[in-house]
């Protein structure tokens, strides 16, 4: 039988030589799905006869050479993403029953590039947790270690694409909710540089937010961001013009890199520090320089600039929920409230955090004229316990390595794996390049995969 680890990319080439059909993938992944979901808990709901109607479809179009970019290859979307005539409820009891009136335009690409979309992903409440736990859906669980969390918020596409259970996978990312999840489950995620791929109010004038796509290798992902970017009438900061990305492992010879082992403001566990390293290591192999730099950003500046622009975005969108209702507040959960609670105790006003992001970014800015691209670990700690209630914030934003690089919006972000540590659980690796800059980080990351062969082997995978 066909293994649901398969890449979008080597199924595409089976599928064209007939010796792979999208309907014995999809067979594949659903098979795995029986035997891991009650396990970890990553579908809020699977629509397996739309797929398999669209799979068909699928075979049809091979047969007949009119097939897509994604055609036939199974594909798990983020909750959080609206899809018309389905429930959007966003993890939380306050949203108990809602249905969405309109598609996100992310879910339009994908489902125009012939991708079969069989389930939709668990978040926690309203994305605003570095966990993915929720009254709604209960606790989604780490493939690799089932006592602890996939990350958060988009947990419950990092934990199928390691269990197997999906191909490709959506996600989103404010603060790290691509990244997170990519690096706790060993895939591959990506942050979109700001606009690139068109988003839905509020947050489409987010320059923090990014939608994006999350896969278990660099080339998939590639394939998977294609799709998605490009201008959308509903969004008039999407981008026109966008690379088409196309990574293939070649030598590095020439490409200078940055390394920050803490970017200044955090203090990452040794088994991370040392997967980093050892990643640096592969990077040399692979031809680059790379030099090991300083970064003088500090552990209050980070929060400081991500209260005051939470508060004025995220901690007000719960306001307007809430309504100053007590019993609509007792309804969230305990960790939406302590993010609340924090964001509106920010010490800056929103015109002073974004003075604030400017003067954040310059030092990046600085060695971006010296390098190509920033390596750091994606997160300093080595997982959160599955059911970790989150309501401290410090202790969640001391591990999110990720958040400089929302502040700092319009950079491309890649995170892959580095390793594992001793309690079985991946650490990652971000790739940061200069603004609008996503090739660079795409051919940085394929030749890396490549040196590695840590997450292209089948043994990566947890069994279960």
């Amino acid at each position: 039988m066909t293994s649901p680890f398969i890449s979008a990319t080597e199924a595409t080439t089976r599928f064209k030589s007939g010796e792979l059909s999208p309907v014995e993938l999809l067979d594949a992944v659903i098979a795995r799905a029986d035997e891991a979901e009650s396990q970890i808990n990553a579908f809020t709901e699977e629509h397996r006869e739309d797929a398999y109607r669209a799979a068909r479809e699928s075979e049809r179009r091979f047969r007949e050479g009119t097939q897509r970019p994604l055609e036939g290859i199974p594909l798990a979307l983020k909750d959080e993403q609206p899809v018309r005539g389905l429930l959007q409820q966003d993890g939380s009891l306050l949203c108990k029953g809602e249905v969405a009136e309109f598609d996100h335009p992310v879910v339009e690409r994908v489902r125009a590039a012939g991708a079969v979309i069989h389930a939709r992903t668990t978040t926690p409440e309203f994305c605003a947790a570095a966990v993915t736990h929720s009254k709604i859906w209960g606790v989604t669980r780490n493939p690799h270690n089932l006592e602890i969390s996939p990350g958060g918020s988009s947990g419950g596409s990092g934990a199928a694409l390691a269990a197997g259970t999906t191909v490709l996978a959506t996600g989103s990312d404010i603060a790290g909710s691509i990244r997170m999840p990519s690096a706790f489950c060993g895939t591959v995620g990506y942050k979109p540089p700001y606009a690139r791929v068109p988003g839905i109010a509020p947050f489409n004038s987010d320059s923090y937010c990014a939608d994006g796509p999350m896969g278990r290798t660099v080339a998939d992902v590639a394939a998977l961001q294609n799709v998605l970017v490009g201008q959308w009438p509903g969004d008039p900061a999407s981008l026109r013009e966008n690379p088409v990305l196309a990574p293939v492992a070649e030598n590095l010879a020439g490409t200078r890199i940055a390394l920050s082992l803490n970017l200044g403001a955090f203090n990452p566990d040794p088994a991370i520090v040392a997967n980093t390293l050892a990643f640096a290591d592969a990077l040399r192999a692979a031809g680059a320089i790379v030099d090991e730099v300083l970064l003088p950003w500090t552990p209050e500046q980070i929060t400081n600039i991500l209260m005051a622009h939470f508060n004025a975005i995220m901690g007000a969108s719960v306001d307007l929920l809430v309504d100053g209702d007590p019993d609509r507040l007792s309804q969230l959960m305990p960790y939406t409230r302590a993010f609340a609670e924090r964001t509106a105790s920010a010490k800056l006003s929103y015109l002073e955090g974004l003075i604030a992001e400017h003067e954040f970014y310059l030092p990046l800015g600085q060695i971006f004229e010296q390098y190509d691209a920033l390596v750091c670990p994606t997160l300093a700690n080595t997982g959160f316990a599955a059911d970790d209630p989150c309501t401290d914030t410090e202790h969640m934003l001391d591990a999110m390595m990720t958040t400089p690089f929302n502040i700092a919006g319009r950079v491309p972000v890649l995170s892959v794996p580095s390793g594992r540590a001793p309690n079985g659980v991946p650490t990652g690796v971000q790739i940061v390049a200069r603004p609008y800059d996503d090739e660079t980080v795409f051919r940085i990351g394929a030749a890396v995969e490549a040196e590695l062969s840590l997450w292209t082997s089948q043994d990566w995978w947890p069994a279960r």
